[in-house]
């Protein structure tokens, strides 16, 4: 028994130093890992996903409702501001502007008319004053009667009265030929109505209408974009969007031309966000975009919201509990391994945090986290990421 027994406690022996031997081996031995080092001139890019769309899209239509007669424009015309596109059936309404041009024709032979019994009525009161001058100036001497003098003096009353009816009547003319102008007016700002033209240079996107169409006021007819304010409509997550501003740089990529970057720049942020997907919207203008656009495309945006002269630069995936600002990486300091909250500023694109404060002098900054990382336990530095 007691050989037996002593065969059993050499072989617990045994089995004990092989497990401390393996333990030693893998927990106190120096571990490999790989570290990171500083990069110089790194351009901090914020993605995002957007469309190609427009800021001035327009539907335009008739303010009265009529069939069309003409149409002059198609998808994909371009057209300049004034330009014809469609009209309406006007007969009636050319009926009207003919109507009031003869009553403004008529109205104005009213005025002449007037005018001339306005000379004429002077005349008479010219007359009438002279002879009743004379007439006064001889009833004082006795030469005619008295009653020849007051009959005198009642014809140059009765013309001045005359006179004064006669320029009533020329202002009467006068309203009523201002009235016929202002009505003819209005039946040509009517029959205008019926001529559809170009608010702007455009390029036609769709014809929503045919002709022989009875369409009420109202009914759009034509989509038209300008095309010097096609934009590309980028949305970015909250979390990444608070560098942007505007003047930033930016590249556009769109999804039928992905061999393509077209430089371009932030022009206008969305001053609200979209409350479900939490994405902002960042409008951005390419500087040569491509000749031909396709409202609605995809696109990819790149916005460079900073340049880096020199940088460290952490895979976010190496560094554990980031809440935006700080997080706990693992480090090398003096041969052996250390757990250190660092503070960060901005995120590159390829995931990876800027280090601006809480690393000490000379400790690297682990790139990977792997099983075998111990607080204390020596490290041996096989390659730095990046280099």
């Amino acid at each position: 028994m007691t050989r037996r027994l002593l065969r059993y406690l050499l072989a617990v022996i045994a089995l004990a130093a092989g497990a401390a031997a393996i333990f030693l081996f893998l927990n106190v031995r120096p571990v490999s890992v790989t570290v990171v080092f500083p990069e110089k001139d790194v351009p901090v890019r914020v993605f995002g996903l957007g469309t190609v769309e427009a800021r001035i899209v327009s539907k335009i239509g008739f303010e009265i409702g009529a069939a069309i007669v003409e149409l002059k424009a198609d998808h994909g015309d371009r057209v300049k501001k004034g330009d014809v596109l469609a009209r309406l059936h006007a007969t009636a309404q050319e009926a009207k502007v003919a109507r009031t041009k003869a009553i403004v024709l008529s109205a104005e032979a009213g005025i002449r008319k007037a005018d001339a019994n306005l000379e004429k009525t002077r005349a008479v009161l010219a007359k009438k004053q002279a002879t009743n001058r004379r007439k006064q100036q001889l009833v004082g001497r006795n030469v005619v009667s008295e009653e020849s003098a007051e009959e005198s003096q009642r014809d140059e009353d009765v013309a001045k009265a005359d006179l004064t009816v006669t320029l009533s009547e020329v202002e009467v003319a006068r309203a009523l030929l201002a009235d016929a102008r202002a009505q003819l007016q209005i039946e040509e700002a009517l029959l205008a109505q019926y001529t559809l033209t170009a608010p702007f240079d455009a390029m036609i996107v769709e014809r929503l209408k045919e002709l022989g169409t009875v369409i009420k006021a109202g009914d759009p007819i034509f989509s038209l974009v300008a095309p010097e304010t096609v934009w590309v409509l980028a949305y970015i997550d909250e979390s990444r969007a608070g560098p942007i501003a505007e003047g930033q740089p930016a590249i556009v990529r769109l999804r039928s031309q992905p061999q393509q970057r077209f430089e371009a720049k932030v022009v206008r942020i969305g001053v609200e966000s979209d409350r479900t997907s939490e994405e902002r919207r960042v409008y951005v203008k390419c500087d040569q975009c491509a000749p031909q656009f396709y409202l609605g495309e995809q696109a990819e945006v790149l916005v460079t919201v900073a340049h880096l002269d020199r940088a460290l630069l952490v895979p976010e995936a190496a560094v554990q509990g980031f809440d935006g600002a700080k997080g706990t990486v693992w480090t090398v300091e003096d041969g052996r391994l250390a757990r250190r909250v660092l503070s960060f500023r901005y995120r590159t694109e390829d995931g990876r945090l800027e280090v601006v404060g809480g690393l000490p002098d000379k400790a690297r900054v682990v790139a990977a986290i792997d099983p075998g990382l111990v607080e204390g336990r020596s490290a041996r530095i096989v390659e730095e990421a990046g280099k």
